[in-house]
């Protein structure tokens, strides 16, 4: 028998506010920058998305996300060993949002009558932009297997409206803030259970400069830019054809086809790289959950969101075999295949 990790439980939070394009529309008008429902939907497929209000950071939308999937896996926030959050928009410079997601579940367990909450497990940020959760999955199943974990919550949450430049069209319409979910817990069979099966991770520093926000502190003040820059040309071409890399190799090394995929979930960036990939690996359309057209492009909680959100509508059963995919910033890329 083999060690492996199986989601137990998904769950998800999007903010209050919803944007729908007409939105958009008004929004960029009063600052003189024209676009149009047509133009964003043609180009990217979305046609809202969510920004959270003010006051409202990355952990709080982590923590209704956890909240929703220990609820579905059956678990108490004390049966968690392992908190990893996939994040490009930290609540603060130091602690990690992993921490601060820690504090806000063992104080929502002590006020539940829970005396052992979460504290004490370890807790980390993990940050590979739009494949942070691809990337925070696959190292929670390798601490999983290793022994080092047994049940952990690993989450993909994003406040990406805070670092917009909404006088560029091109890149302030696509991103959305949102947070997803999983408890992946440990379980032993001979292959043919639950659980990862595979992953397939990948870097390329070179490709810094076509996705980046190039700015960081220093001295108090703002060093460079804090806005999202993007060369949506370069990123679009380096997408798709390294998502399709990543799930053949993820297929390989799980001894599997594209014939054995029964869902495919892409990063949730835009819906003409989404169909490209699907075409490339020989599966229909209604094999591909899409939530991009209602959440936009929410980076690291994209492909946790449009999960759980298969899940819960029933699309997602168990014994299915799903391809996780997500390419971002860095430039960063991986899948993960799996058996619910």
């Amino acid at each position: 028998m083999k060690r492996y990790s199986r989601i137990t439980g998904t769950g998800s939070a999007l903010p209050e506010r919803r944007l729908t394009n007409a939105d958009m529309v008004t929004l960029l008008a009063q600052r003189g920058i024209e676009t149009s429902d047509d133009w964003i939907v043609e180009r990217t497929g979305i046609r809202a998305r969510h920004y959270a209000a003010d006051g409202v950071n990355a952990s709080d939308l982590a923590f209704t996300a956890c909240r929703n999937a220990l609820a579905a896996a059956g678990c108490r926030t004390a049966d968690i060993d392992l908190i990893i959050v996939a994040t490009s928009t930290p609540d603060m410079v130091f602690p990690s949002t992993a921490a601060i997601l820690q504090h806000k579940l063992t104080e929502a367990a002590l006020a539940d009558g829970d005396v052992a909450g979460a504290k004490g497990c370890p807790a980390f940020d993990l940050q590979a932009v739009c494949s942070g959760f691809v990337y925070a999955l696959t190292v929670a199943d390798a601490m999983i297997q290793s022994g080092a974990a047994h049940r952990a919550l690993v989450v993909g949450a994003e406040v990406f409206s805070r670092i917009l430049d909404f006088n560029d069209r091109t890149t302030c319409v696509l991103f959305g803030d949102g947070a997803g979910a999983v408890v992946l817990e440990a379980c032993e069979h001979d292959g043919s259970g639950p659980g990862i099966l595979s992953s397939d991770l990948h870097a390329d520093g070179q490709h810094v400069g076509i996705l980046c926000v190039p700015g960081t502190v220093s001295n108090g003040s703002i060093l460079g830019d804090p806005l999202l820059k993007m060369d949506g040309q370069a990123v679009f071409k380096l997408a798709v054809g390294v998502l399709e890399e990543a799930a053949r190799a993820a297929l390989a090394k799980a001894g599997k086809t594209e014939a054995d995929i029964d869902w495919l979930i892409p990063h949730q960036a835009n819906i003409r790289i989404m169909q490209s990939t699907a075409r490339k690996l020989k599966l229909p359309m209604d094999k591909v959950v899409v939530t991009v057209d209602q959440h936009g492009n929410t980076s690291a909680a994209s492909i946790p969101l449009a999960l759980d959100h298969a899940v819960r509508a029933g699309h997602i059963r168990p014994g299915q075999q799903v391809m996780l995919e997500g390419v971002g910033g860095g430039f960063t890329w991986g899948a993960v295949f799996l058996r619910m």
